[in-house]
């Protein structure tokens, strides 16, 4: 697409239903979910520019542009419109989709979200001061993730729920053993995130979604992101859902897939799809700003 490889993954039949994964992640990690849904629905899971299988060139890694690539997929596929779901940086992903392209979304679903407070783990934040590219090169070195592997599993053994961490920065960090894909993890986040915390927040449009059908839900144990995030967007989306998963930390789809999926199946046979048109979705801009002002022409 475009000159450049883009990837994505699909299964089952039915009304069409997006996932999109978060920073470090890919469409395989959607799997276990994707098949659930896919008794009913169709999933459509891509791989984001930069991200698992597909091209990492130098460009744009903005979530305006990862936005008009799903777009752009979506189009080649013939999809007209379309459930949007999003995990994390996905979640950022899912807000900016529906904001440039209201006509093509039928609902929203937002996983551990980015793009909803300030706040993130200093892991992520320190990823984005300089000198960071070395040191994501020692740290996902093959030597290195070996032996942190050999460790988690150790620990797992041992009943040690540290085991099922460090086997999450490995997963992390393996996408990261080449130059192409450590320098689009580093533009996508420096693009949402700075050494202060979130830079990019949807807060300030939530009220959009007045009209959206919308479903919210956190990881209860949640260290990346706070669940207060997640509530307080809840609060503010008077019609929304919101559910917790007791099991799951931040990667919902991967620590409780089978809740995860229930409560996404739920969500999709309770609710119907909106049908938007931008006057529709402009409607309460117009509201929240009353005041005009008109260039008048001096004679």
């Amino acid at each position: 697409m475009h000159g450049h490889r883009v990837i994505y993954r699909t299964a089952g039949g039915g009304p069409p239903v997006v996932l999109i994964h978060g920073m470090l992640n890919s469409s395989r990690h959607w799997e276990r979910v994707a098949l659930r849904l896919a008794d009913a629905y169709t999933v459509i899971a891509p791989d984001l520019v930069g991200h698992g299988d597909s091209a990492t060139p130098r460009g744009d890694y903005s979530l305006g542009a990862h936005a008009t690539s799903i777009r752009d997929l979506l189009s080649v596929l013939g999809v007209e419109r379309a459930t949007i779901v999003g995990h994390s940086l996905g979640g950022g992903v899912a807000m900016q989709f529906i904001n440039q392209f209201p006509q093509r979304t039928e609902r929203l679903v937002l996983i551990s979200s980015g793009g909803l407070g300030h706040e993130v783990s200093p892991l992520l934040r320190s990823a984005t001061l300089p000198g960071a590219a070395a040191l994501l090169s020692i740290a996902a070195h093959p030597w290195v993730l070996s032996a942190l592997r050999r460790t988690g599993s150790q620990l797992s053994r041992r009943g040690s729920s540290k085991g099922a961490a460090v086997q999450a920065v490995v997963r992390a960090l393996r996408p990261l053993q080449e130059p192409g894909s450590r320098q689009a993890f580093l533009q996508t986040l420096r693009s949402v995130i700075d050494p202060r915390g979130q830079r990019v927040s949807a807060v300030d449009r939530l009220y959009l979604l007045e009209t959206m059908p919308t479903l919210i839900v956190w990881g209860e144990r949640d260290r990346t992101i706070p669940i207060a995030h997640g509530l307080a967007a809840h609060t503010a989306v008077s019609h929304s859902q919101f559910a917790t998963l007791p099991r799951a930390a931040h990667f919902p789809h991967l620590e409780d897939p089978e809740g995860l999926a229930s409560v996404l199946l739920e969500f999709l046979e309770q609710t119907e799809p909106a049908e938007l048109s931008d006057e529709e979705w402009l409607g309460p801009v117009a509201r929240r700003a009353p005041h005009t002002h008109r260039f008048r022409s001096r004679r």
